[in-house]
């Protein structure tokens, strides 16, 4: 399904690690898009300076404000249809300044807060876990009783930053750390897709005020799975070491906070499988929406390795 006629979007988050995605893939698909980011100060790095020159010559418009800021983002809100929020963990809670905004300004056709993760409603991981999910349930709950039309997102892994924590295929490492068994099937979705599809499904009327869950079938795939792909692709064999469960619930113990939310989420995804625990049945899977559109699968992603490697990314874990 192709969007008839384009969208006015807005992302918040945009120069970050999937908010940058989001943005390519929104201009590539047509839409008029905006991006909401904090001003540039001496203290602005320049790879985000280059990045907003980037932006620039996409066709992107650019709006310096802070989320204090009420009134700008309200402007702003009133010349588009859609918000994204794309927020790194630590603003979770800044997005309920972008829902008060969103009920003032009035017209926004569909918003999507920042998740991108698990499926928080229908896991239970160990509390550190627990807890960083328990601030985006939180939100959803506001954006649902707010009365807001919604998309909620569950894009599970991201593919490349997943690929480099798991392999380190930049190292000359030859060893592997595999989490538990390494048996329980995760899902890996490359960075591209996950912004595609969420721009897709911002703009279909079939997911409004719907829970939609990145599942494509070809991306299910447990540690040792990947590393024997792996091996088969680069024709190098690594030594399995394994992490045992206690360890990382020890980690999630002792360790304090937020050092302790990275075991507890290796836990969740690699040892208990929860990404793949349960069955889609309220939500809607995204890949079998848009049958026409080609996702990278494991398999290829892998490739873009060993052809153009992906640079690791300092993205924490969503």
């Amino acid at each position: 399904m192709e969007v008839p006629e384009a969208s006015r979007i807005l992302i918040f988050g945009g120069t970050g690690y999937i908010g940058k995605y989001m943005v390519k893939a929104s201009i590539k698909l047509g839409h008029k898009t905006h991006v909401y980011t904090r001003p540039i100060t001496q203290q602005t790095s320049p790879a985000k300076l280059d990045l907003h020159k980037e932006f620039e010559s996409m066709g992107v418009t650019i709006v310096q404000g802070e989320l204090e800021e009420l009134e700008k983002m309200v402007e702003v809100l009133g010349q588009v249809d859609i918000v994204i929020s794309a927020l790194a963990y630590p603003q979770v809670l800044d997005q309920l300044k972008i829902v008060d905004a969103i009920k003032v300004a009035g017209n926004i056709k569909r918003f999507l807060p920042s998740d991108f993760g698990v499926e928080e409603d229908r896991v239970a991981p160990l509390p550190p876990f627990e807890a960083f999910l328990d601030k985006k349930r939180k939100i959803r709950r506001i954006v649902e009783e707010s009365g807001i039309p919604y998309t909620f997102v569950s894009a599970n892994c991201f593919g490349a930053y997943f690929v480099n924590y798991l392999l380190h295929p930049h190292e000359e490492k030859d060893e592997i750390t595999v989490y538990g068994t390494g048996e329980a099937k995760a899902v890996f979705n490359y960075e591209e897709d996950v912004a595609m599809y969420t721009i897709k499904v911002a703009n279909d009327p079939r997911t409004c005020n719907r829970v939609v869950i990145y599942r494509p079938p070809r991306n299910a795939i447990s540690q040792l799975e990947l590393i024997s792909l792996w091996e088969n692709k680069t024709g190098r064999r690594f030594k399995r070491v394994h992490s045992s469960e206690e360890e990382l619930v020890k980690l999630t113990e002792s360790l304090p906070t937020p050092k302790n939310i990275p075991p507890a989420i290796l836990h969740s995804l690699f040892v208990k499988g929860e990404l793949m625990s349960f069955e889609i049945e309220d939500e809607i899977e995204g890949s079998s929406l848009y049958p026409d559109y080609k996702y990278t699968a494991i398999d290829e992603l892998l490739e873009l390795f060993i052809v153009d490697p992906p640079k690791p990314a300092s993205a924490s874990f969503e």
